[in-house]
């Protein structure tokens, strides 16, 4: 991909020595006020929409370090389904198995090194190849980061939940500050696991002819989440059936706002102080996920991705609205964009950090909304379109001409 390097490098020039830690969030309702059409009437209904919105400005000053300053709105006033952005999750948590795998067995090279995933209960397959990786066509963690970071591919995240585990990915985010993370469950896998808390077996293949193998696991950590308002809609399907009653999220997948936000932010600028240990991953690691994370999915080459069905906003829900102010232009020197969205359950999720290479300045955007005007959840019928795009639009634009324009 050919603006990891630039990313990496970008990167790497916004470090600097000592660091402050965060204030609080500062009020954002005044401001969103001078924001589009589309903004404004969402805010209206903000409390049905189960809007949330934070902004993390880094303030950069001459002769002293930099330091972000936050500004939020309804931030974490109650649950919100995570979807995809979830992912983020496994991807840095799977990094970091690779790491200590390594370190243990005293070997390089784990991410790109063919893995075998063994079946997990009677009737499942083995998994052994990638056929959109053309490379070797065999998965190797690597490939499933990208895929999971290009176009949020459930599979891959399902592979690297195997990979990691229930309880140490869990324990993994935990470790990092980010004590609101709760990941219980796979996401649109097509087989009926019948403990989604158990992990399949996984082996991976070294060029020299030794193998590194991660045994079968089963977890017995139990992780509910515990932000008010888990219990969401008029009613759900369930198969054919339309049950009566709103659908229950205790042990669905969540995180916090705050916390989905401050991962992104270990992942992209390591340098700001932040709850929890730091985010340890090597130079390389780090550069496979922010480029993955940051490019369009037409400028992968490995996978690939046509344009027609994977349109450069595909996973950026900001862009059209960033467009409208900063005209797209080739990697290095556009306005960038890194980060993992997520949409299910009539939730859509947006979790970035943007930045302009003109000037320097950048901005974490993390925002929420929730568009389901029957009421029915798993009907698919929610306002994404109608609704959820144009904010997402809006906000773009807003935060493009507010933070990042001057």
């Amino acid at each position: 991909m050919r603006s990891w390097l630039f990313v990496f490098g970008l990167w790497g020039s916004l470090m600097t020595g000592c660091v402050n830690r965060p204030s609080g969030p500062l009020p954002l309702e005044p401001a969103l006020m001078a924001a589009g059409p589309a903004v404004r009437t969402v805010l209206a209904a903000a409390e049905s929409r189960r809007v949330q919105l934070l902004v993390s400005e880094v303030v950069t000053r001459q002769g002293a370090p930099d330091r972000l300053v936050r500004h939020g709105f309804r931030v974490d006033a109650e649950y919100f389904y995570p979807a995809s952005s979830i992912k983020l999750c496994a991807a840095v948590a799977a990094l970091q198995e690779v790491q200590r795998l390594e370190t243990e067995h005293g070997v390089k090279g784990l991410a790109e090194a063919p893995l075998t995933i063994e079946p997990l209960f009677p009737g499942d397959a083995r998994q052994t190849n990638a056929p959109d990786h053309l490379a070797n066509g065999r998965i190797t963690v690597a490939h499933e980061v990208r895929k999971l970071a290009l176009v949020s591919d459930n599979q891959a995240f399902n592979r690297l939940y195997d990979l990691v585990g229930h309880e140490p990915l869990n324990r993994a985010m935990h470790s990092l500050g980010l004590t609101s993370v709760v990941i219980n469950h796979r996401l649109s896998d097509p087989r009926t696991v019948p403990d989604p808390r158990a992990s399949a077996a996984v082996t991976f293949a070294l060029p020299d002819g030794h193998t590194v193998a991660v045994p079968a696991r089963h977890s017995s950590l139990l992780l509910s989440n515990s932000a008010p308002r888990r219990l969401i809609g008029d009613a759900f399907l369930r198969g054919d059936e339309l049950v009566r009653e709103p659908m229950d999220f205790t042990g669905r997948n969540g995180i916090s706002l705050v916390d989905l936000q401050n991962l992104l932010i270990k992942v992209v600028r390591p340098d700001l102080a932040l709850p929890g240990a730091p985010l340890e991953l090597s130079a390389a690691h780090r550069r496979l996920l922010l480029g993955a994370m940051t490019v369009y999915p037409r400028e992968s080459a490995d996978p690939t991705y046509p344009a027609a069905e994977f349109p450069d906003d595909y996973c950026k829900f900001l862009l059209p609205g960033v467009r409208r102010v900063f005209p797209d232009t080739a990697p290095g020197s556009r306005v960038e964009i890194i980060g993992k969205i997520g949409r299910a359950y009539g939730f859509s999720v947006e979790n970035s950090c943007l930045r302009n290479p003109d000037n320097g300045r950048t901005v974490f955007v993390t925002a929420v909304i929730y568009t389901n005007d029957d009421g029915v959840l798993n009907d698919d019928r929610y306002e994404y379109a109608t609704v959820a795009d144009p904010f997402f639009a809006d906000l773009g634009d807003w935060v493009a001409r507010r933070w990042l324009a001057h």
